[in-house]
């Protein structure tokens, strides 16, 4: 009798219930104090456990963080970095990802720029957000070989269905004015429905040096950095001699 109710439960694919139910028939004197309706409630809590479990695992996968393993606990508030938790605390609760805000991070080479990006970017994938992550040097070739294959509208219509892009070392080289128009076209399909998380070296106002056409650099500009808290990171000390702990220096708009 109980094998085929376990079956039946495999088939309905409630695999943590079921695992849930095997611990109590194992382990009956664990669970005798409870009554039925507290065994029944912690069976569905275990499967509505795992389900989150899997789903998070899921879009951490589809999201192609490059750190999945950065928490909020590894951000390092050094008092030489003058930093604001209850700023960033702020910022985690995603709010901004629910307006349609971006947040703009930038500092030297090791400064932590993509480690943030990432704590932000999971802190996303908890709370149920779809997130994507790529460097622009690689978007780039993407959408290259997107229009080569002929699936470009179909590349571009999955990108603007992300809650968030993690758009990665932007200003590592010029953007030629064809590139520049693909990035404001990715941009631009997505205003209004998704934010952004953009990491450079460098600052806001060395941006125009970036492109090649001022017209694009104006829109693009526009569209990203009027919409965004701008977090600067600072220190002389790089990021990665501090065994990868993520520090940030709070400067909203």
């Amino acid at each position: 009798m109980i094998d085929h109710t376990l079956d039946q439960i495999s088939e309905l694919k409630l695999h943590g219930l079921k695992a849930a139910l095997l611990e109590q028939m194992e382990q009956p004197n664990q669970y005798a104090d409870m009554s039925f309706e507290e065994r029944i409630t912690y069976l569905i809590t275990r499967e509505v456990l795992d389900r989150n479990n899997r789903r998070v695992k899921r879009m951490l996968s589809v999201s192609r963080m490059k750190f999945k393993s950065v928490f909020p606990e590894d951000i390092d508030y050094r008092e030489s970095r003058n930093l604001k938790k209850s700023a960033v605390m702020s910022l985690l609760q995603n709010k901004w990802i629910q307006q349609h805000q971006n947040i703009i991070i930038t500092g030297a080479t090791g400064a932590g720029k993509t480690h943030l990006a990432c704590v932000f970017g999971n802190q996303a994938i908890i709370s149920g957000y779809s997130v994507y992550y790529t460097r622009i040097p690689a978007l780039i070739d993407d959408i290259a070989l997107a229009r080569a294959e002929g699936s470009y509208p179909r590349w571009l219509k999955r990108m603007a269905k992300f809650n968030l892009l993690i758009l990665d070392d932007f200003g590592l080289s010029s953007l030629s004015t064809p590139q520049a128009q693909e990035l404001l076209e990715i941009i631009e399909e997505r205003s209004g429905n998704g934010s952004h998380i953009i990491t450079s070296q460098l600052p806001v106002k060395e941006w125009y040096s970036i492109f090649k056409n001022p017209t694009l650099a104006d829109a693009i500009m526009d569209r990203v950095i009027h919409n965004a808290y701008r977090l600067e990171l600072e220190g002389e000390e790089s990021m990665r001699k501090l065994k990868n702990r993520v520090a940030l220096s709070d400067t909203l708009p």
